[in-house]
């Protein structure tokens, strides 16, 4: 059996760095002038409210552009970009995403196909003991080629190009793979069985801290990882990371499952100098062993509040909202205790005894709780995710006053971070 070959390739131009880097492991030898190629990128979400970030949270748009053009130019004609991005407060977000970052200018120059897979067709694929409802578009292309984004992940470890094939599903199977009786980490990895994916491409001009999400800190990496074998292409952008295969749980299990034994030592490194790239970033945010609250929390004398840690139940639209619900809960601490709170989230955090209000983030965990006789006073804080609004009512009858505005400083705060002499430019992410 032959190694599996990835190139690391390390950016200076859009169009050069990313041909390089396609040809070096003779990535399109394959593809066929009549193929249908569908481009997933890594287009998660974006907030048109407030100052987003997009730094390592999605797929650079100048990136986008120079595959496009080095397709084009390869004479592939049929293409499609999708993407089900997360909707929670807008139907047409994909569309809108498409529209901020320029993608309109590939239509325009190249013939590209934009779709939001959330508002187009989705198919039922059966994985053996359970379904998927997956893009239609996805599972009739020709060819694939995943364009995920370098990241770490707080429930994945780290989402490259395996989790990156999450964002082909409905919102509903999205939801389904955060299951009470079944692990994330062993559900996401199968949706690739089912997609021709023929080319993964890492776009690792910047890596994401405690990713997904833009309250997650940003590097700039200068780095094009690509390979046709796509979980040789997540191990090694995984030991960039600083993470080892039998680290990453869903790696861990997508190897088990084929009967893949190599590992990053019988990879076939072209480019750059692995060894020199690698530089461990943290995937999750640290807790207090007793599970009370965020250790950052503690450090501010915070108290008078226990706050479970996510699990990977939480699914992606709740778990967007949790960081809000923090810098909330933050906003209202004066210096005194709070009022004896638990707050619990998920699908299977079950409210304990002890405490005078009980504050229950989400759908699921006022289900779950629905009948819990520990709970004294209950919040339910509804919603699938629940709305800033529903947040701040529910914490103030927990006797939490919180200040909306505090977030919004908070979020222009992790904006200005991000200096354009240190090489976080916006202009990467729109097309001109």
């Amino acid at each position: 059996m032959s190694s599996p070959c990835v190139s690391v390739v390390r950016y200076k131009d859009p169009y050069d760095s990313l041909k390089e880097a396609i040809d070096l492991i003779n990535g399109l030898e394959d593809f066929h002038p009549q193929d249908r190629i569908l481009i997933k990128p890594n287009l998660v979400a974006w907030d048109f409210d407030l100052p987003f970030p997009p730094y390592g949270v999605v797929t650079t748009a100048v990136l986008m552009e120079a595959l496009v053009k080095i397709l084009h130019d390869a004479g592939f004609h049929h293409i499609i970009i999708g993407e089900a991005t997360l909707n929670i407060h807008k139907k047409d977000m994909g569309l809108a995403i498409y529209k901020q970052m320029g993608f309109d200018k590939l239509e325009q120059r190249y013939g590209v196909e934009l779709v939001d897979f959330n508002l187009d067709e989705f198919e039922d694929v059966d994985f053996g003991d359970f379904s998927l409802s997956v893009a239609k578009k996805a599972v009739h292309a020709d060819k694939i080629i995943n364009f995920p984004v370098l990241k770490t992940h707080n429930q994945a470890t780290v989402s490259l190009g395996i989790k990156n094939l999450k964002g082909c599903l409905n919102r509903k199977s999205k939801m389904f793979c955060h299951h009470k009786d079944r692990d994330l980490n062993y559900m996401f990895p199968h949706i690739i069985e089912k997609l021709p994916v023929a080319l993964t491409i890492i776009d690792g001009i910047f890596a994401l801290e405690k990713g997904p999400a833009q309250t997650g800190k940003a590097y700039r990496k200068d780095l094009i990882v690509a390979s046709k074998d796509p979980f040789a292409c997540d191990v090694v952008g995984a030991k960039i990371l600083g993470y080892d295969v039998d680290e990453v749980e869903h790696l861990k299990y997508f190897a088990k499952v084929h009967k893949i034994d190599y590992k990053i030592e019988d990879v076939e490194i072209k480019g750059e100098d692995l060894k020199t790239h690698i530089e461990r970033i943290e995937s999750d945010w640290e807790w207090t062993e007793d599970n009370t609250m965020p250790m950052g929390f503690k450090k501010r004398g915070i108290s008078g509040i226990a706050i479970r840690k996510y699990d990977n139940t939480l699914c992606t639209g709740c778990s967007m909202m949790y960081n809000p619900m923090l810098i909330l809960v933050m906003s209202a601490f004066k210096g005194e205790p709070f009022k004896n709170v638990e707050l619990v989230s998920g699908k299977k955090q079950i409210a304990s005894k002890g405490y005078d209000y009980t504050v229950l983030f989400g759908n699921c965990a006022c289900k779950l709780n629905k009948d819990n006789p520990n709970i004294k006073t209950p919040i339910p804080i509804k919603g699938c995710p629940p709305k800033f609004d529903k947040i701040i009512e529910g914490l103030k009858l927990a006797g939490l006053e919180c200040n909306y505005k505090d977030y919004e400083a908070y979020r222009h705060y992790i904006f200005s971070r991000y200096k354009k002499q240190d090489g976080f430019d916006m202009e990467l992410y729109c097309i001109t």
